[in-house]
């Protein structure tokens, strides 16, 4: 199978960050003022990419690339709340990729009308436009099997991004050059109240929130003569994605913000005419944007739903008798280039063949090689030197988990209008977990020198530094948390 490269991993990393949210970043300026809106984009760049660092590094540190998950690292650190983690994962996977639905089914009948159709016109119907979207576009890409396979349409997708730049950017010199006699209300300093920035501070938050797939791009990355090793290729991607994504925030928020002043409303190309041809495509670009963006979804929500059945019907405890009684069967030193070699490092082990290691625990289970960096199936060893708790996704669990979460999300989003309250309670918890508490706490608690000694500057800003992070990601929760339920704010 093809090799995760640079190019794709950044792509598709982009493509999980920008959603329908950078149209709210001009609402986002209006409520902070220019210049301190524009620091709190910044900002939140700074932390999320610190985030996806951490989780580079923790990979490496622990000796996981290739098979590292939220489930494995926390197998090193709080095994009993590793299912926590995952059921937080999958439900914010699952509702957001429920959000896209619903975006397709809101917008549609609005770009029919756009058009002339007939109210009366099937095609007027939001339910229909989720259908063809749900069966001729998602369901086929939701079931491919790795990350890597999606970078085409996030191709597509980044597309829609790059033309939606462009008509914010067209439209203010077009509005603002052209017209001289239109004159907007701007602040330029800010903050503006408090209030305003408590209510407007998920947007900022939540608007570079992709995690949740780092470490399937981490898992599918190899060693590379050219690009180097995966810990520099995970670099570059994370730097190539989180810049991409700032610029595009910037522009489209200060652009919007500077076209339409204060009157500016949470969804910038709602302001343009319905009738432009320009704005028609825009709001097209939405819909292909959001529904290409469901698979980067549904991938990190299946592999996390696979852990939480496999918990739920071994039970963990279980998981670490059986693991403790088998590791008497496993060398601790190599046994052959094709036997089962396990290797210690910093007080971790990890099994390099992992085929051999499955089929050994079930020898009737059909195990896909394909499916080791989409869902890591091997655990992590305690400091005792317990085997692997391994969680295999056959095939059969793929497509079962697969088909869950497509007819799940297709029956909810045709039920329902919106989700906005329902995702900021999500978003403030799950979000924040994996963005920020996860990630920090990981590298606080696994970056350490396995001879005691000394860390460097690096490993100490590094594991103090997760520290402070896991500190913001508790803040940014309370923040959050009380935004939505007091000022009835949603991201």
């Amino acid at each position: 199978m093809a090799r995760a490269t640079i190019k794709s991993g950044t792509i598709n990393l982009l493509n999980t960050i920008i959603g329908a949210g950078i149209l709210t970043m001009p609402y986002g300026l209006k409520s902070n003022g220019l210049i301190f809106g524009c620091l709190l984009i910044v900002w939140s760049s700074l932390t999320s990419a610190f985030g996806l660092y951490l989780q580079n590094k923790v990979a490496k540190y622990t000796e996981q690339r290739g098979s590292v998950s939220y489930f494995s690292l926390s197998q090193l650190t709080y095994p009993n709340l590793s299912i926590l983690f995952d059921l937080a994962i999958s439900i914010k996977c699952f509702g957001v990729g429920i959000s896209y639905l619903v975006v397709v089914g809101d917008l549609m009948p609005k770009i029919m009308e756009t058009l002339n159709v007939k109210s009366d016109s099937i095609f007027m119907s939001r339910n229909i436009w989720i259908s063809i979207f749900m069966i001729f576009i998602i369901t086929p890409l939701s079931f491919l099997k790795k990350l890597n396979s999606l970078k085409y349409t996030s191709i597509l997708a980044l597309f829609s991004v790059a033309y939606l730049i462009c008509l914010v950017v067209t439209k203010y010199f077009q509005i603002i050059i052209i017209d001289k006699n239109h004159v907007n209300h701007i602040d330029w300093i800010g903050p503006i109240s408090w209030k305003k920035t408590l209510s407007s501070f998920p947007m900022f938050v939540f608007a570079y929130t992709c995690h949740q797939n780092m470490f399937a791009i981490i898992n599918e990355l190899k060693p590379h003569e050219k690009d180097g090793s995966q810990t520099r290729q995970s670099n570059l991607i994370i730097r190539n994605a989180i810049i991409t994504a700032l610029l595009s925030y910037l522009v489209v928020g200060i652009f919007g913000y500077l076209t339409f002043g204060n009157e500016v409303n949470s969804n910038i190309i709602s302001m343009y005419p319905k009738s432009s041809i320009s704005s028609l495509i825009g709001r097209l670009c939405i819909v292909i944007m959001v529904a290409l963006s469901f698979p980067l979804q549904c991938h990190p929500c299946r592999g996390s739903i696979n852990h939480v059945i496999h918990f739920l019907s071994e039970g963990f405890n279980d998981l670490k008798l059986r693991n403790k009684s088998s590791s008497n069967n496993i060398s601790t030193g190599s046994t052959g280039s094709t036997g089962s070699t396990t290797i210690r490092n910093q007080g971790y082990t990890s099994l390099t063949s992992d085929i051999e290691s499955l089929n050994s625990i079930n020898e009737n289970s059909i195990i896909d090689e394909s499916f080791i960096s989409t869902t890591p199936m091997e655990g992590a060893q305690d400091t005792e030197g317990h085997d692997p708790i391994i969680i295999p996704l056959t095939t059969k669990k793929f497509y079962i988990i697969t088909t869950f979460i497509v007819v799940g999300s297709y029956i909810i989003a045709i039920s329902v209008n919106s989700l906005a309250k329902v995702l900021a309670f999500v978003g403030s918890t799950g979000s924040t977990s994996i963005s920020f508490i996860l990630p920090g706490l990981f590298g606080y608690l696994l970056i350490k020198n396995p001879n005691n000694e000394e860390l460097n500057k690096l490993e100490k800003f590094c594991k103090f530094g997760g520290l402070a992070l896991a500190i913001w990601g508790f803040a940014v929760m309370v923040i959050c948390l009380s935004a939505t339920i007091f000022l009835g704010a949603t991201h």
